[in-house]
């Protein structure tokens, strides 16, 4: 697996899925635990990444499940991943996502960090949860772990 490259510019700013922060802490993969911890640092660097409350939320339920990680150990990592721009949706972002969801057929819950990652000012959405390659509302879906 090829490292991701971090462009310069205006693309800098990437909006990060829950699921890079899972790889980071997930030695099962250590291609993509490598590429997440990678991603995360130079996003924490360069003070160019996003996440939401949503995102931060579904890393601990995934990281006290799937990982078994213990609970103070993933709100330790959780209030590291805080350090990113932080988005908190409103009730217009929760009817904006209703929208996305009915238009384009994706989950309410993608369609909302679709359009967290579009109110942040994010033209990159990094994520393996939708189809790489993909321009939603402005907003290219990258999967990093391809």
């Amino acid at each position: 697996m090829a490292s991701y490259v971090i462009p310069s510019g205006n693309w800098a700013r990437r909006f990060i899925d829950s699921n890079v922060l899972i790889y980071s802490d997930d030695p099962r993969d250590p291609a993509k635990q490598r590429i997440a911890v990678q991603l995360i640092g130079d996003h924490m660097r360069g003070r160019t990444g996003v996440v939401s409350l949503q995102v931060l939320q579904e890393y601990f339920t995934s990281a006290t499940g799937k990982l078994k990680l213990a609970a103070d150990l993933a709100k330790k990592r959780v209030e590291f991943f805080a350090l990113f721009q932080v988005v908190e949706p409103t009730v217009s972002d929760v009817f904006a996502a209703i929208d996305l969801h009915r238009l384009h057929r994706f989950s309410y819950w993608d369609s909302l960090i679709l359009h967290c990652a579009k109110q942040a000012g994010c033209r990159e959405l990094l994520t393996e949860d939708l189809q790489h390659g993909q321009v939603i509302d402005g907003v290219r879906i990258v999967n990093p772990f391809l």
